[in-house]
């Protein structure tokens, strides 16, 4: 048996288990399986992914490999990044507070606040459809109902839908069917946003790879850009998510998408431990 060191993060109940490449290695294992295997909330200790760093990145500061719970891999996770980088900013694997990470959706730029909050650039929001890969009409049919949808790329997929029902129980019933929609190649993301005022919006996901959980930051983005260009919120607003709230800020438009998206919520320790497998 092998036993490594890992440490539990959460941001807004969005719940990762990070452990460095040395420790990776003690494993014996590919990455996709360790991720099925440690993530798994039955026989392994429960998350919705592994993070590891990569140190070694040529492009950035340091970079990141990211597997969902599945074992499937993500170009990209809000939460995960906030996560991330007071991980590595506390473990000295970077010395400054805002610094730049490699990820697959491109390079992403976090800065570390006060009181346990991260600042990230999540980069430009993608709505061309060939690049989200979204192959299809605006409005689309699952199960037994037919949705209005936006169409959304953070890096990966999303489909936002807004609906003045509960998020939670559309999440829930509609979410596997619209994860693997003909519509979208590469899956997606869905998100389920009740606008509560021009500065607040309710939002449930049925995240690609995980299912239902507490917070994606990534959707969050993703929601909040939908939002401005449905002419639905302001330009900073407030996302309700079920472990939690963060803060969008998008100063695009319709006219004008090649803005940035800033994302600022917390990043909390849960735990570290010593885990044989």
């Amino acid at each position: 048996m092998n036993t490594i060191k890992i440490t539990k993060m959460q941001g807004c109940g969005n719940d990762f288990i990070i452990l460095d490449y040395e420790e990776y290695k003690k494993t014996n294992l590919e990455m996709p399986e360790l991720a099925k295997k440690i993530c798994n909330r039955n026989f392994g200790v429960g998350a919705d992914g592994l993070i590891i760093p990569k140190t070694d990145s040529e492009n950035a500061d340091i970079g990141w490999y990211f597997y969902n719970s599945d074992g499937s891999i993500a170009q990209m996770c809000g939460n995960g990044m906030r996560c991330f980088a007071k991980y590595v900013y506390d473990k000295k694997l970077v010395n400054k507070r805002q610094f730049s990470v490699e990820t697959l959706a491109g390079i992403i730029k976090p800065e570390l606040l006060d009181n346990d909050m991260v600042k990230v650039n999540m980069g430009k929001p993608i709505l061309e459809d060939e690049k989200i890969p979204f192959k299809g009409e605006k409005t689309l049919q699952a199960l037994d109902k037919r949705f209005e949808i936006t169409p959304v790329s953070m890096g990966n997929p999303h489909c936002v839908i807004f609906t003045e029902d509960d998020p939670m129980t559309l999440a829930t019933k509609y979410g596997p069917t619209i994860e693997k929609h003909e519509f979208f190649p590469e899956k997606t993301n869905t998100e389920f946003v009740k606008v509560v005022s021009k500065k607040e919006i309710n939002m449930c996901v049925y995240e690609r790879g995980c299912g239902i959980t507490l917070a994606c930051g990534t959707g969050a983005c993703a929601s909040a850009v939908a939002c401005v260009l449905n002419n639905l919120t302001e330009h900073r607003v407030k996302v309700n998510l079920p472990g939690g709230a963060v803060l969008v800020e998008w100063q695009g438009s319709a006219a004008d998408i090649d803005k940035d998206i800033f994302l600022i919520g917390p990043a909390e320790y849960s735990f570290f431990a010593d885990y044989v497998l």
